[in-house]
């Protein structure tokens, strides 16, 4: 750290505009879904303590139907635990109407500012906004292997004797590495480019870890390169609205 600071080349992040509302929806949106989840498991115990045996199925709980039956239910009942449960199922519905306005409002604001990155199969609306959030500015990496040293894609060698392997590197942004990772496991079940590769690498030795730590690497460097595209696509687009003619 104390040699980094005493470089004056160092390239800073930034974070504005657009960008900055980007990461701020982003953020909030990841803070209601966090309370949305605790209530849902609140409203569970209190679910389990009025009704045992009544058991919504997991990741039901933001689904409208569901949540008209569990209001249902809860008619037949009165007192404190009741009450509280009742107000749950209103504080769910709130939040997850929220949520969904949040999750539009960001699929607006990214998709013009990264066309290019929203064209990689597996790269939805909220993980485009994750890596131009976290990467703050792509033009401050020299190269594809410094952003995949950045995002903890870029393996780890280690010597054994005359031999080197690679294993996984848990530095890093995890924030950008667990986008790439969605990507990459969505890729594997809907992409047959992805799906060739992972069976190529496993063909040639690789363990499966390995063949998706392979994979992830590739993302990454395509990840950079629409990056780079959706970012002087940007100052095109700005240059032309400065300049005189426009």
């Amino acid at each position: 750290m104390a040699r980094a600071a005493l470089r004056d080349d160092l390239p800073a992040a930034r974070l504005d505009g657009p960008e900055r509302e980007v990461r701020l929806l982003l953020d909030h949106r990841e803070d209601l879904v966090a309370e949305r989840t605790r209530a849902q498991n609140r409203l569970r115990w209190h679910l389990h303590e009025l009704v045992p045996g009544f058991d919504p199925p997991a990741g039901s709980l933001d689904r409208d139907r569901i949540l008209d039956g569990v209001a249902t239910t809860l008619e037949a009942f009165e007192g404190v635990v009741a009450e509280l449960a009742r107000e749950l199922v209103g504080r769910i519905r709130a939040d997850t109407k929220r949520i969904n306005e949040l999750e539009r409002a960001i699929a607006r604001q990214v998709t013009p500012r990264a066309r290019a990155l929203l064209a990689l199969p597996g790269c939805g609306a909220l993980t485009a906004a994750k890596i131009v959030g976290e990467t703050a500015g792509v033009s401050r990496f020299k190269d594809r292997a410094a952003f995949a040293r950045h995002n903890g894609t870029a393996p780890i060698p280690v010597w054994s004797g005359n031999h080197t392997k690679h294993r996984l590197n848990r530095g890093g942004n995890r924030q950008l590495n667990a986008a790439i990772h969605r990507i990459a496991v969505t890729q594997l079940r809907m992409y047959e480019p992805a799906q060739g590769y992972m069976a190529k690498r496993r063909t040639s030795g690789d363990t499966k870890t390995e063949a998706l730590r392979a994979l992830r690497r590739r993302i990454s460097d395509e990840v950079f390169k629409r990056l780079v595209e959706d970012e002087a696509a940007l100052g095109d687009l700005d240059a032309g609205r400065l300049s005189p003619a426009a």
